[in-house]
């Protein structure tokens, strides 16, 4: 029984700190040495510093965009957060100067979670129709 509870407790602690990191970004719910994978172009950005820099960069450099969650899944070694990359590109993005133009592009993101903090991220999101509303 206590075994039950105890695994009640770090699901909802996880649970917490994902939706928290969800919804702020905060990379204090990011693990020292996680791994975002670009599946697109298997480019990773390692660590949690990289990793904020890298956030930081796309939702407030090249775009002043946010994330409209569509679904999400949390365990608590997993979690699968679905929505739409929202916003204008106001900076440079891929060799492409500011444009000024709206953008509204689905992404998924599946993690693997330790401790309840954020291990691994694997970035799906549909680059080609970025570029074709950039375009």
């Amino acid at each position: 029984m206590q075994e039950a509870i105890l695994e009640q407790q770090d699901i909802s602690i996880t649970r917490k700190n994902v939706e928290e990191y969800f919804s702020t970004h905060d990379v204090k719910f990011i693990t020292e040495d996680a791994v975002f994978t670009s599946m697109n172009t298997g480019d990773q950005t390692v660590g949690r510093e990289a990793v904020g820099q890298m956030l930081n960069y796309f939702y407030h450099v090249a775009f002043d965009a946010k994330a409209e969650i569509t679904n999400k899944i949390i365990t608590e070694k997993k979690a699968v957060l679905e929505f739409n990359f929202v916003g204008k590109h106001i900076g440079e993005f891929a060799g492409m100067q500011p444009t000024n133009k709206e953008v509204n592009v689905p992404t998924c993101i599946s993690y693997d979670l330790e401790n309840g903090l954020i291990k691994k991220a694997r970035i799906y999101m549909l680059i080609d129709v970025l570029m074709k509303q950039l375009s």
